[in-house]
């Protein structure tokens, strides 16, 4: 069924999104992986054997915004399914003392995609498109003070996909927005993060290959209780919390 259907996976050399490759293969799909460091891509398919003839390896950056109108038009072929799993990560002591690192996380994680998303989603000649799924984060349902500033830039993202999902109704396009927990990559590397709630990459892909039609993804069952009292909680308690 998925045979002459292509994923675009954008910021592809992510760990979840590489392991986004290994499964969307494996369902039978052709993969078109998109990165600045195409090296590194590269790579992951040599080592993991992956059959070459199903994946296309494309330079993407999503902080060069002037060169994604081009990107998206000289594709080999349009996409069916479309992932944005690009992400950047300060700490936000350094965020806030740096405008440099604030000013990555805006553009990565919001701007680059917002960027290239309008473009793919404004193509009505694609009739392949059926699905976008963008990789947000628990830390953009509210904002506390241990990382509202990477925060902001989830919770801007998880705002636009939402009202893309109403956008592309009518075109039966779904939209899926992964708010994930802690996962265990190297985005997270060297943070104090409690070991019992970290998932492993091939877990979080699981959840994005085979995305369904709910808006919200939230993988683990902890992750999906946090999640429902973070929406709840008085800001008065969520001041609290670190």
């Amino acid at each position: 069924m998925n045979q002459n259907k292509t994923v675009l996976i954008l910021g592809a050399n992510s760990d979840v999104a590489k392991q986004c490759i290994k499964q969307y293969i494996q369902k039978g799909f052709s993969i078109m992986a998109a990165s600045r460091n195409t090296e590194s891509l590269e790579l992951f398919i040599e080592e993991n054997h992956l059959e070459k003839s199903k994946i296309t390896v494309l330079n993407f950056d999503a902080e060069d915004f002037d060169s994604h109108h081009q990107f998206y038009h000289q594709l080999p072929i349009k996409p069916h399914v479309v992932v944005y799993a690009a992400g950047f990560l300060v700490d936000n002591e350094k965020a806030l003392q740096d405008f440099k690192g604030t000013q990555q996380m805006m553009l990565v994680n919001y701007m680059g995609a917002v960027s290239i998303l309008n473009i793919i989603a404004t193509d009505e000649s694609n009739k392949n498109l059926e699905r976008i799924i963008g990789l947000s984060s628990l830390s953009g349902v509210r904002g506390r003070k241990s990382n509202f500033v990477y925060g902001s830039t989830k919770a801007a993202f998880t705002t636009y996909l939402a009202g893309l999902r109403q956008e592309l109704a009518e075109r039966n396009v779904k939209v899926n927005v992964l708010v994930s927990g802690y996962i265990n990559t190297k985005i997270n590397a060297g943070l104090e993060l409690n070991k019992n709630l970290l998932m492993e990459p091939d877990y979080v892909a699981k959840h994005i290959v085979n995305a369904g039609n709910s808006f919200t993804i939230v993988p683990n069952f902890k992750w999906k209780l946090i999640y429902l009292i973070l929406k709840v909680l008085p800001e008065s308690l969520v001041a609290k919390l670190p």
